[in-house]
């Protein structure tokens, strides 16, 4: 069996006026992020963890935000596609361990209900989808609160007769 190991990163600007989803969820807060899809930080970072992974490039050239496509587009579609670009190439997701930083929302009480949409989205158990959070402890722009990161380390497996 072939694996390997993929990295992503993301971060996006909180925002007024904009609903704030994080690991396909809608989660309650005054600010959203912004983004020319729904910014969902978190899926993002997978979404480049899963392609680099695969040598597949990265968000952006498959998903670019100069397409009206992609514009307003629920990121849960991105993640979708990602895992069938993926299955093309015979690649199949092993398991995810993300981190999400954020100084405000709190988003511990939500970490079940993403694994669960996350898991779901890719086909996998979501005992494979690991969700962390942490704040920088109000330093720099994620302390002050002006936006979110998130970053995955994705675990792809390929059978050998490939």
């Amino acid at each position: 069996m072939d694996i390997r190991v993929g990295y992503g990163f993301d971060v996006h600007r909180l925002v007024n006026d904009r609903p704030l989803f994080l690991g396909g969820i809608l989660i309650p807060y005054e600010k959203g992020l912004f983004g020319h899809s729904d910014a969902d930080v978190l899926i993002h970072a997978i979404c480049d963890a899963l392609l680099g992974a695969a040598n597949l490039r990265d968000i952006g050239f498959h998903f670019p935000d100069t397409s009206e496509i992609y514009a307003g587009i629920d990121s849960k579609i991105l993640l979708k596609k990602t895992v069938a670009l993926l299955s093309e190439k015979s690649w199949a997701v092993g398991n995810i361990d993300s981190t999400v930083c954020a100084e405000h929302p709190k988003i511990n009480p939500f970490i079940p209900e993403m694994q669960s949409c996350l898991a779901h989205l890719m086909g996998i158990d979501p005992d494979a989808v690991s969700i962390k959070a942490t704040t920088t402890e109000k330093l720099g722009y994620t302390g002050r609160g002006e936006g979110i990161s998130a970053s995955a380390v994705v675990l792809i497996t390929r059978n050998s007769n490939h």
